[in-house]
């Protein structure tokens, strides 16, 4: 816990509270620990947005004290008695590297002096961390990735980058849950669905959890493939407190 917090009202309703402007492991965590106390004591009325070193607190309320709610955030920070720890858990990613969907695995090679193999084995040797689930649904923002295969995002963004593309753009990786636009560097595919609306939990990974991938040929992709679409495939995870 830090005491380095500031809170401030975001519109009519909403009081926004941020953390230093960086990026860390140990912000993520205060951050997400603060979200699960303000959740235990308000029960309902609220909704709360978390991002990299900040956390939004919408009320439902159109009346409410904004001036008041700041100080009765201020003390549930605090108190340490509050605290509820979350479980959080390791995903291991499988991702298909081949040509066919690493379109641009060569060119950031080639960008770093190194090789296809040498870019695959830097992302794949990597525990990723999960910071926040946005553009899109689905789509996880995930932190850790080695300096070696920064890249930053393409100039121009391609109008359609496919389902389950595995992607870098500027110091981060993540996947894209669904069909879209996008402009960053796309070295894989994953055949894991990121983003299933059928389900309680749309997105089986969330903020503090992490992400570990493994490269597959392209039959063990297929065959994974055939696994999800029979609803039969088991994501291999593990308790994770990294």
């Amino acid at each position: 816990m830090t005491t380095n917090v500031n809170y401030k009202i975001f519109g009519d309703t909403s009081i926004l509270v941020e953390w230093q402007p960086v990026i860390t492991k140990d912000i993520l965590r205060d951050v997400l620990e603060f979200r699960s106390k303000i959740e235990t004591f308000y029960t309902s009325g609220i909704q709360v947005t978390t991002a990299y070193n900040s956390l939004l607190v919408a009320f439902d309320d159109v009346k409410v004290d904004l001036p008041v709610e700041i100080e009765t955030l201020k003390t549930i920070y605090l108190d340490k008695s509050k605290l509820n720890v979350s479980n959080y858990t390791l995903w291991k990613i499988p991702v298909c590297y081949d040509d066919e969907f690493g379109i641009d695995l060569k060119e950031i090679a080639a960008e770093k002096n190194s090789s296809v193999d040498q870019i695959i084995a830097l992302h794949t040797k990597t525990v990723y961390t999960v910071y926040f689930v946005g553009f899109l649904p689905g789509f996880l923002y995930l932190g850790g990735l080695p300096k070696e295969i920064v890249m930053p995002r393409k100039a121009t963004p391609r109008l359609k980058i496919e389902k389950g593309a595995v992607a870098i753009g500027g110091n981060q990786t993540g996947v894209y849950p669904v069909e879209s636009p996008g402009g960053w560097n796309i070295i894989g595919n994953s055949p894991l669905p990121f983003l299933d609306v059928t389900k309680d939990v749309p997105c089986f990974a969330k903020p503090g959890d992490a992400i570990q991938f493994y490269s597959v040929t392209k039959k063990k992709y297929d065959d994974i493939k055939t696994l999800v679409n029979a609803d039969v495939f088991q994501i291999e995870s593990e308790d994770y407190n990294g």
